[in-house]
């Protein structure tokens, strides 16, 4: 009995070991996504900066898209504006989804969209705008919904509305060639 006491704590600490060994050679970059292969979310949310338009799944049906989250207050999302804006320029479509970080009460905070749309279109003038339009997801609903960890992400979308592949973290030359660039050249055939 003496002899299993023993080895029962050994042989914890030895998967527990493996495990967070594993852990070290994992890229957080690369996980699967659940919603590859899946339609849109439903979801109906206002442009950003024409808050009485509403965008659904079916109105961004048509053509093949990234969908990119963003934010102004994210670094690495101001760091690809300049890449996505020439992406744009070269013909793909890219729509924003805005990732509001929540207003916190406690300090004063309350959500004004006219102060964010003033800081949007700032950005976007001193950084170039690489979006057709931009989504308003205030309470992060459409966020939650596609499994968004953080900001950059971005979602190829075809023209059926199905994602088709999720990269976390920015698009740059070599993500853009390496990961999504032949993916999307094949929807648009």
């Amino acid at each position: 009995m003496r002899k299993l006491a023993f080895f029962i704590p050994f042989v914890l600490f030895i998967g527990l070991s493996v495990f967070l060994f594993s852990g070290l050679f994992s890229n957080p970059m690369e996980r699967e996504s659940s919603v590859i292969n899946q339609p849109l979310p439903a979801f109906a949310l206002p442009d950003l900066q024409q808050p009485e338009k509403i965008w659904t799944p079916d109105s961004v049906k048509g053509k093949p898209f990234l969908l990119n989250v963003w934010g102004t207050w994210c670094v690495t999302c101001n760091a690809e504006l300049a890449y996505l804006t020439e992406l744009r320029e070269q013909g793909v479509m890219i729509v924003g989804l805005y990732y509001q970080q929540p207003a916190d009460a406690a300090f004063g905070e309350v959500f004004d969209l006219t102060a964010l749309q003033q800081e949007v279109a700032l950005k976007l003038e001193q950084q170039g705008n690489p979006y057709q339009w931009n989504i308003l997801d205030k309470d992060r609903t459409l966020i939650f919904d596609l499994g968004v960890t953080g900001a950059p992400e971005t979602f190829l979308i075809d023209a059926q509305g199905i994602i088709r592949q999720h990269h976390i973290g920015d698009i740059n030359p070599q993500v853009w060639q390496q990961k999504l660039a032949a993916a999307y050249q094949s929807l648009q055939e």
